[in-house]
């Protein structure tokens, strides 16, 4: 991605990239073939005095030294040139690492319905019609802003024409997560316990509540327990039992995620 990227957004830069390639390659045969024609001359030699009076061997030494070291200063210049690609190039790597989120996020809707396939060719495709269609800016960290906020529209737009309307909303969830995974911005213990809930042998506690059934209480107590484990809601178990109360208003809510959480779960958590 980052290749197709560089090669839309700075061609000249993608082919002195690929000439540097191609130059070093080169250079490489070339001081290898030579490499062979000097080991080729000594152990065709019979012995230390023939060496001496090789003309030919004294030949292809001076030779070897001329190109060597025309070589070795193509390389220090190759090599200043590479290192200013290279930082370009990498600049815009994160639009690159943006880009594979987002491809391998379309590539698990399969999992959902087996009629959801879309190819790299496709999607390849869309990623050069965003490089090309996105607003310009001479500011690096703009233009890798409008990069990532046009490809990101563009693949939900495109991805949504060949969705049933019941996985819309679960492919922009889906989307949202990859890109904050992406930002490290979700504590992964927090998303397993999210997908999977409570897990293992639980001892429930005594029913502490009047507006719980005992059922109901052992299914809140379990996730409450598994929550307690994760560093952004430590202390919520025992929080809960004490100031159960509190949080009765949720339980009624007809829109409970709407409602202000208790005391300081409202500013502790996010």
């Amino acid at each position: 991605m980052l290749n197709q990227l560089v090669k839309l957004e700075f061609p000249e830069l993608q082919a002195q990239k690929d000439e540097i390639v191609q130059s070093n390659a080169k250079n490489a045969k070339i001081t290898y073939e030579l490499e062979n024609k000097i080991l080729h001359t000594l152990s065709a030699a019979e012995e230390v005095m023939d060496l001496l009076k090789d003309d030919e061997l004294i030949d292809i030494l001076a030779d070897s030294k001329k190109i060597s070291g025309e070589i070795e200063e193509q390389k220090k210049i190759s090599d200043i040139a590479e290192k200013q690609i290279d930082e370009t190039r990498e600049n815009f790597r994160v639009v690159a690492f943006r880009a594979s989120l987002l491809f391998f996020c379309i590539t698990d809707l399969d999992n959902i319905d087996p009629m959801y396939q879309y190819s790299l060719q496709w999607f390849q495709r869309l990623f050069s019609a965003g490089v090309r269609n996105s607003n310009p800016d001479s500011d690096t960290q703009e233009r890798i802003k409008n990069l990532n906020a046009y490809f990101t529209l563009s693949l939900y737009q495109n991805v949504c024409r060949s969705l049933f309307e019941a996985h819309k909303l679960l492919f922009s969830f889906l989307l949202c997560m990859k890109i904050l995974f992406g930002d490290n911005s979700v504590d992964i213990q927090e998303w397993r316990f999210f997908l999977a809930g409570a897990s293992g042998q639980i001892d429930v506690k005594p029913n502490p509540t009047d507006w719980l059934e005992d059922i109901e209480w052992a299914q809140v107590y379990e996730q409450l327990y598994c929550m307690d484990q994760l560093e952004a809601f430590k202390g919520i178990e025992a929080y809960f039992i004490e100031f159960h109360k509190k949080f009765k208003k949720i339980y009624d809510a007809t829109e409970a995620h709407k409602e202000k959480m208790p005391g300081e779960w409202e500013e502790r958590l996010n």
